[in-house]
């Protein structure tokens, strides 16, 4: 199994993760039951830990298909951005995530705090991973390119065309 290969088998844990995540911690809220909180806290410790997975599988994937026909470096580099704030986000939300469970452990009463904040936390992971997913899905499914991000595909083969002349 190559990077490109594992790459794909981890990238889609922490953007489900985050938000499978986010529906247990909302119905453990709902419900009121510390259980389920703590579950979802465990769920977004795991997805913290998927995401640096998928980041350091990341570069080993861009150098099996950078020279790829069809694929564009200018996509690469905007999915690469995304996935470094939404690695950020989940790290922050792990960290937070791990703090709050030991609060809960110590049956602190400020720990609900901690919840308040993984809930925001997470939502607005959730959107960061729609942007890290759907840039990544782009760089070599063409079927889901904008129309800009196509045009632009299509100046930069044609500038790679003109430096085989």
């Amino acid at each position: 199994m190559n990077d490109a290969h594992f790459h794909l088998v981890v990238n889609h844990l922490p953007i489900v993760g985050v938000l499978i995540g986010f529906l247990v911690l909302l119905a453990g809220l709902i419900m009121k039951k510390p259980q389920i909180k703590n579950t979802a806290l465990g769920i977004f410790i795991f997805s913290a830990l998927t995401a640096i997975a998928a980041f350091l599988t990341g570069e080993g994937a861009e150098e099996i298909v950078e020279n790829l026909p069809g694929i564009s470096e200018t996509l690469i580099h905007k999915h690469e951005e995304h996935a470094e704030l939404f690695l950020t986000m989940l790290l922050i939300l792990g960290g937070v995530s791990i703090t709050t469970l030991f609060l809960e452990y110590k049956k602190l009463p400020f720990s609900k705090y901690g919840f308040v904040v993984i809930l925001l936390l997470s939502v607005t992971s959730i959107g960061i991973s729609k942007y890290v997913g759907t840039s990544g899905g782009e760089i070599t499914h063409i079927e889901i390119r904008s129309d800009a991000n196509v045009i632009q595909l299509d100046s930069h083969n044609k500038e790679n065309d003109h430096d085989d002349d």
